[in-house]
């Protein structure tokens, strides 16, 4: 062994590896996953009753509003921007920890491939979706919806047409090196001819459309999730991704 080599072997012993971080998550998720437990905080820790009360007042998405505006503060005015601000509350510690939870696995991929605007638009597209979902099917009942997962599952929706394609791979011509170029985007078509992605998705959309019917089995009244919010902000990111992708110069 030559004097380099042990140099570089006598150097490298006792050395610690660097340390790998808990939370590998993209900045923009770290920060949207860090806002939405900051919001139940305050709620929880700062608000009293009566002042969270007005905040679901105003910032929770009220489908009856828009025939009885005078039941509610603000009248119509909150229609403007409550389709999304509701995705920023929550009914409880349990319900916002589930959602980050998702919201870190389905929103990593996004990120890495869109970015923040592909991870806000898809978000924001996706809980304005599914909050015109459960107006449509819970007026003229009384229904408050609160909560990201309307967003949420629009990043699933959009993450399932590209994650379980083939990566694409390219050859150096000159090395022969194989370097993994990432993954297309599916078409329709490819989508569902593609048996993962598709017994994925379905599997998706028949556990939501169940969920009005566990009550029945369960005899609980107060088990309410938002189903219609779930589907329509899959549905939603499956058909908006393709507007987030580049196109080939």
């Amino acid at each position: 062994m030559s004097e380099d080599e042990k140099k570089s072997v006598d150097q490298g012993v006792g050395q610690v590896p660097p340390r790998q971080p808990i939370f590998n998550l993209p900045p923009a998720l770290l920060g949207l996953c860090v806002l939405l437990v900051a919001i139940q905080a305050a709620s929880d820790f700062v608000l009293n009753e009566p002042a969270r009360e007005v905040l679901l007042g105003w910032f929770a998405f009220i489908p009856d509003r828009a025939i009885e505006p005078a039941a509610f503060p603000g009248g119509l005015w909150p229609l403007l921007w409550t389709p999304f601000t509701h995705a920023f509350l929550h009914a409880g510690w349990e319900h916002v920890g589930l959602n980050v939870v998702w919201l870190a696995i389905f929103g990593t991929p996004i990120t890495a491939r869109y970015g923040l605007r592909g991870l806000l638009i898809l978000f924001l597209g996706g809980a304005l979706v599914g909050a015109l979902a459960f107006a449509a099917t819970t007026l003229p009942q009384l229904q408050i919806l609160i909560g990201a997962s309307g967003g949420i599952a629009a990043l699933t929706g959009a993450a399932v047409r590209f994650i379980f394609q083939p990566p694409v791979v390219a050859i150096d011509e000159a090395t022969g090196e194989r370097k993994l170029l990432g993954r297309r985007l599916a078409t329709l078509a490819e989508f569902v001819r593609n048996p993962t992605a598709r017994f994925f998705s379905l599997t998706w959309i028949v556990l939501n459309g169940v969920v009005p019917l566990v009550p029945m089995f369960t005899g609980s009244t107060g088990f309410q999730v938002a189903w219609q919010a779930h589907i329509g902000g899959f549905l939603a990111g499956l058909l908006l991704v393709p507007l987030l992708e580049r196109r080939p110069r």
